[in-house]
C-alpha cells in the first residue's frame, strides 16, 4: 500500500498519547533514577545501564551508543519499520485517527487500512485452517513428507505454523465464506480462492498441497508457498501479489531471522522455503529465502538493515540454474557491491547440494565452516570466468582477459582494483613469475589507458606567492565539521542565540559547506518565526524523509561533553562561524590568485594589481579568521 504523506496533526496526536515510557517498557526493563528512568540499551550490548528514559522530554538516550529520539524513533529503529508504518500502528494501538495532507485521500487511506486488517485476518484463519488439516487423516501424507523426507521434528513443524491444503476443490473456501462468514470478495483479494472460468463459484488456489506460511516482519502470515504432494506442476506454487503480498518486497524466515542476523552480524540467503527451515532447525538462524526468484535490491536492503558490517552469503544451488540465479543476483547488488556498501559472499556446497541435503549428511558446524571459507563474490566470479577455458588456447585466453577487464574497470577502490589486477594476472601467467609484471601492464593498460599528459604551466604560474594549504586537508574538514555540528546544536538547545546566528549568516553571506548540515539549516528556516517545539518537529521531518540518521542524530541531545561544549556560547559561536567564513574567503582567495597567476602585468597592468590587492586582501582576512577559530575550537573539540 502507498501511503500518503500524513498530517502533522496525526504525528503530534500519536507522540502526545504514546507516552515514550509504556512503549520503552514493552522492550526494556526500566528502573526509575530520579526524574528519568534507565534500563540496558536494546541497540548494543552493555552489562550496565546507560539508556535513559526522560518521561518529561518524552525522549531516550544511550550515552554508551548515542542512539536516541522519541517514542516513534525507538520502535523504527528496534523494529526497522518506516516512519508511517510505525505512526499508524500506534495510530490504532491509541486509537488516533488518521489525517493525511490531502484531505480527500483520509476516506481511501482509512479503506486501505481497515482492507488490511481484514485481510491479515483473513491469512490468520487460513494458517490455522492448514495446520488443523495437518494433524487430519488427509493430512497423513504431508506429516510424513516433513518428518521422513525432510527429517523436520515436531518443534520445526510448529515453529513456522507448516500445514496441509486438502485435496478438495472448495473446501478452503466453504471453510472461510460458509463457517467463518468472511465475504467471498474478501477471500478473493488475500489470493486464496479464483472464480470460475465457467458458470458461478469459486475453487481453492492451493489443494493437496504442504502449505508454507509466509510472513512479514511482524510475523504476520501475508501469504503461503505450497509444495505438491504428486506429480504435479508446478513443484512449488506461491500467492498471487496482493494488498499484502509483495515478492520482491519478502523474504521467507526474516521474522525469525532478523535477530540471529544482527547476533551474528551476517545474513545467510538460500533459494527455498526447505533449505531456510533446515538451517534454522540445525540451529543456524540466521538464514532467510529468496522465494524462489531473483534477489532483488529491495530485498538486499531489507536484510542489510540488521547487520552493521552488511555481510551478505549467498548459498543458490551449484547447478546451472543456481548459478544463474547467482549472477542475476549479483547484477542487481553489483553497484552496493563495488563501492564496498555490502561485503558479498557466495557459497556453493561442494557436490551441487543445497542447504537442506548437505545438513542431512553433516552437522551444523560443518556448515558454519563453510561459511567461513566461502569465497567474496570477485572471486566466484573470476573462477565462473575462468570455468572449463584452456588459457592456452589463444581464443579462450583472449575471452578470458576481455572479461577480467570488465570485472575490473567496475572496481571503485584503487587498493581492491591493484589487489584484483594481481590476481588476475597470476591467472593469466600460468604459474610463470617473469610473465606478471607484462600482464599487470597489460591489464592496466585496459582498464585505464594512458591519457596525453596536460600542457606545463607557464612560468609566470611559478610566482612566489605563500600559498595556504589544500583546502580539502583532513584537518580543515574535521575543524569545519565540528564547527558546522557546534553552530547547529547551539541554534537548536539555546533559542536566545537564534537571533543572532541567524543574523551573522546573513551579514557574512554564510552557508554551510556539509550537505547534511546544509539540507537541516534549510528545515529549520521553513520555521522561523514560528512558536513550535522546534527540535521535536525537526526529528519528525528527519524520520520520515531519511532511512539512517547517523550523521545528524547526535545534534538532538545533549550529553554531558555537549552541555559544556555550549555553555561558553558567544565564544563558540564566533569561533564556528570564523571556521565556516574560513572556507568561504579560501575560494574566494584561491580565485583571485589563479586570476592574478593568469594575467600579463605588462600587457594588462591595471588588471594584474587589482587582482594582486584582491587576493592579498582574503589572505589577511584568512589569517585573521585562523586566530578566531583557534581560539576555542582547539579547546572545545
Amino acid at each position: 500500500m502507498q501511503i500518503p504523506r500524513l498530517h502533522p496533526d496525526t504525528i503530534d496526536e500519536v507522540k502526545h498519547r504514546a507516552d515514550i515510557v509504556d512503549v520503552v517498557s514493552e522492550y526494556v526493563v526500566l528502573r526509575k533514577r530520579g526524574k528519568d528512568f534507565v534500563g540496558l540499551c536494546p541497540f548494543h550490548d552493555e552489562k550496565s545501564p546507560s539508556f535513559t528514559v526522560s518521561q518529561t522530554k518524552q525522549m531516550y538516550y544511550c550515552f554508551g551508543c548515542q542512539a536516541g529520539g522519541n517514542s516513534i524513533k525507538f520502535l523504527m529503529e528496534l523494529g526497522k519499520q518506516s516512519f508511517a508504518d510505525v505512526v499508524l500502528d500506534l495510530a490504532r494501538r491509541y486509537q488516533v485517527p488518521v489525517q493525511t495532507l490531502e484531505p480527500e485521500q483520509r476516506q481511501e487511506l482509512q479503506r486501505q487500512l481497515s482492507l488490511r486488517e481484514q485481510l491479515y485476518e483473513v491469512m490468520a484463519s487460513t494458517a490455522s485452517f492448514y495446520q488443523h488439516a495437518l494433524r487430519q487423516s488427509q493430512g497423513q501424507k504431508a506429516i510424513e513428507y516433513l518428518r521422513g523426507d525432510r527429517q523436520f521434528n515436531e518443534a520445526t513443524i510448529q515453529q513456522f505454523g507448516l500445514g496441509y491444503a486438502p485435496a478438495g476443490w472448495e473446501t478452503l473456501h466453504r471453510y472461510l465464506v460458509e463457517d467463518k462468514h468472511y465475504p467471498v470478495h474478501l477471500v478473493e483479494k488475500a489470493g486464496l480462492i479464483k472464480p470460475r472460468k465457467e458458470g458461478a463459484g469459486y475453487y481453492d488456489v492451493f489443494r493437496d498441497r504442504l502449505m508454507i506460511p509466509i510472513r512479514d516482519i511482524q510475523g504476520r502470515v501475508i501469504a503461503f508457498g505450497g509444495r505438491t504432494l504428486t506429480d504435479e506442476q508446478p513443484k512449488y506454487l506461491n500467492s498471487p501479489e496482493t494488498e499484502l503480498f509483495n515478492k520482491g518486497k519478502t523474504l521467507f524466515a526474516l521474522d525469525q531471522a532478523k535477530a540471529g542476523i544482527s547476533q551474528f552480524d551476517q545474513a545467510v540467503v538460500v533459494e527455498g522455503y526447505f533449505d531456510a527451515i533446515a538451517l534454522h532447525a540445525a540451529g543456524i538462524n540466521n538464514a532467510v529465502a529468496s522465494l524462489g526468484t531473483a534477489l532483488s535490491l529491495e530485498q538486499v536492503r531489507l536484510i542489510l538493515r540488521y547487520t552493521d558490517s552488511k555481510q551478505l552469503i549467498l548459498n543458490f544451488d551449484a547447478d546451472k540454474a543456481g548459478t544463474n540465479a547467482t549472477e542475476r543476483a549479483i547484477g542487481e547488488i553489483a553497484d552496493l557491491a563495488y563501492k564496498g556498501e555490502v561485503q558479498l559472499k557466495i557459497l556453493n556446497i561442494p557436490d551441487g547440494k543445497d542447504a537442506d541435503e548437505y545438513l542431512r549428511s553433516h552437522t551444523s558446524t560443518d556448515y558454519e565452516q563453510l561459511l567461513a571459507n566461502a569465497p567474496l563474490w570477485l572471486n566466484w566470479q573470476i573462477q565462473q570466468i575462468i570455468k572449463d577455458r584452456d588459457l592456452k588456447q589463444a581464443t579462450d585466453f583472449q575471452q578470458v582477459t576481455q572479461q577480467f577487464v570488465k570485472l575490473l574497470k567496475n572496481i571503485v577502490n584503487s587498493d581492491t582494483r591493484n589487489y584484483y589486477v594481481s590476481y588476475c594476472a597470476e591467472i593469466l601467467s600460468f604459474g610463470d613469475t617473469r610473465l606478471i609484471p607484462l600482464r599487470v601492464e597489460n591489464l592496466l593498460t585496459q582498464i585505464a589507458p594512458t591519457t596525453t599528459p596536460s600542457k606545463p604551466p607557464s612560468a609566470k604560474s611559478n610566482r612566489s606567492h605563500s600559498p595556504l594549504p589544500p583546502s580539502n586537508s583532513p584537518t580543515d574538514r574535521h575543524l569545519l565539521e565540528q564547527a558546522e555540528a557546534l553552530l547547529l546544536r547551539i541554534y537548536l538547545h539555546c533559542p536566545e542565540q537564534r537571533p543572532v546566528i541567524l543574523t551573522t549568516l546573513e551579514e557574512r553571506d554564510l552557508e554551510f559547506s556539509l550537505s547534511h548540515h546544509r539540507f537541516l539549516w534549510i528545515q529549520i528556516l521553513e520555521f522561523i518565526g514560528e512558536q513550535i517545539d522546534l527540535i521535536s518537529r525537526l526529528h519528525d521531518i528527519y524520520l520520515e524523509l531519511a532511512e539512517e540518521l547517523g550523521s545528524i542524530s547526535h545534534l538532538f541531545h545533549l550529553n554531558e561533553k555537549t552541555k559544556k561544549e555550549i555553555l561558553r556560547t558567544p565564544q563558540v559561536v564566533q569561533a564556528a562561524i570564523a571556521c565556516m567564513e574560513r572556507v568561504l574567503r579560501e575560494k574566494r582567495y584561491r580565485h583571485f590568485l589563479e586570476l592574478w597567476q593568469e594575467t600579463d602585468p605588462e600587457a594588462e597592468p591595471e588588471k594584474w594589481q587589482s587582482y594582486y590587492q584582491a587576493f592579498y586582501t582574503e589572505k589577511i582576512k584568512l589569517q585573521e579568521l585562523d586566530r578566531q577559530r583557534t581560539f576555542s575550537l582547539t579547546e572545545l573539540l
